[in-house]
């Protein structure tokens, strides 16, 4: 009975170290994406003031793998989409995360990287009110109080904004947004239909979609300039491979943390991963951060705390109802989308599509 019991400790050890690993490796990703992102687009670094054509870089790197997963070394199997699911729900979500990238990278030029995160953390707000808007969500008085009690916190964490840029925040409110949209119509579009897609097959069947997008406003809006100061453009091929590689593989860690663990974990690591960009951006970039910034996020912060909390209260309820132990896909979506809820967007080629856990181990 003895050896028994000292299995099963080594087993649950075992489980408790491999989610530790899986939380700090997504953070190390998450963090070095977002921050990495920020040294190239910042005219004040690295000066690559043309986010659409990082995103582009990003989903161009990460079309290729995909495929070559897919189509070369049949890693996995691609899903079964028609031509019709794919113009009526992959096309249009692949639309509204090229513009949510585009804003998402543009915004780095104009604001921290602590004031970002805090504005990112109206997500929830977001994605509840589009999701009321759509059908997709009931109205709740108490949820719309705690929807504005987080709004109240960014609201004041932007007043107490020292290098605060109104242009700036229209960028990232607009990704926020954006974002959101895509999140509810994944629900609408995808889940309802019964289909699941793992982060390869999702950045292969969306990322090409994405790129076709942003083309669009890149020939009309950077592609003039870069033609003009091309002489002046320095592209350093290991910086943006590196980059687009990491992005990347910051896909595959979101789908391994939830997949692997559950939301509730990705929202506390989330909550480390932000005071850690806070931290390290005003002490290491020395970006100014007020206590009236710190005190919104603060307030902002046991919002979301809160939202997610009773979230993922109401999740366990249905799942204990259930006989079976296994997550419904439907179930797996919504804590998919929970995780994306907290996490807001990283400007990068992650979080495309929802899938199963087992999933994650193709």
């Amino acid at each position: 009975m003895g050896q028994a019991g000292g299995a099963l400790s080594d087993g649950v050890l075992k489980k408790i170290l491999l989610s530790y690993a899986y939380v700090a490796i997504w953070i190390f990703l998450s963090f070095t994406v977002i921050v990495y992102n920020k040294y190239i687009l910042d005219k004040k670094l690295y000066n690559w003031p043309f986010p659409i054509s990082l995103t582009m870089i990003h989903m161009a790197f990460c079309s290729s793998l995909a495929f070559a997963a897919v189509r070369i070394f049949r890693l996995v199997e691609p899903a079964a989409l028609t031509r019709r699911v794919y113009l009526s729900s992959v096309v249009p979500i692949g639309a509204l995360y090229s513009l949510s990238l585009w804003l998402s990278n543009s915004a780095y030029i104009y604001l921290s990287v602590s004031f970002i995160q805090m504005l990112k953390a109206l997500m929830p707000v977001a994605v509840y009110s589009i999701g009321i808007l759509l059908g997709k969500d009931s109205y709740k008085a108490n949820t719309m109080s705690n929807m504005m009690a987080i709004s109240l916190g960014v609201a004041i964490a932007a007043y107490g904004e020292a290098k605060y840029d109104s242009w700036g925040v229209f960028l990232q409110l607009g990704a926020v947004a954006f974002e959101a949209t895509r999140l509810v119509m994944i629900q609408i579009l995808l889940t309802s239909k019964g289909i699941s897609l793992n982060p390869i097959t999702s950045l292969y069947y969306v990322a090409p979609s994405c790129l076709a997008f942003l083309s669009i406003p890149w020939l009309l809006v950077e592609y003039p300039v870069l033609k003009q100061q091309i002489a002046g453009v320095q592209f350093d091929l290991a910086i943006f491979g590196t980059n687009s590689l990491c992005a990347f593989a910051l896909n595959l860690a979101v789908f391994l943390l939830v997949g692997k663990t559950s939301a509730l974990t990705m929202n506390v690591a989330g909550v480390v991963k932000d005071w850690l960009l806070i931290a390290f951006s005003w002490s290491v970039i020395k970006d100014t951060v007020t206590p009236l910034n710190l005190f919104g996020y603060g307030l902002a912060f046991l919002g979301v705390a809160y939202y997610n909390h009773t979230k993922l209260q109401a999740l366990k309820a249905k799942e204990a109802q259930k006989k079976s132990s296994q997550p419904s896909d439907e179930e797996e979506s919504g804590k998919m989308l929970e995780a994306r809820e907290r996490e807001g967007g990283d400007g990068i080629g992650i979080g495309i599509g929802m899938g199963r856990k087992g999933d994650a181990q193709s």
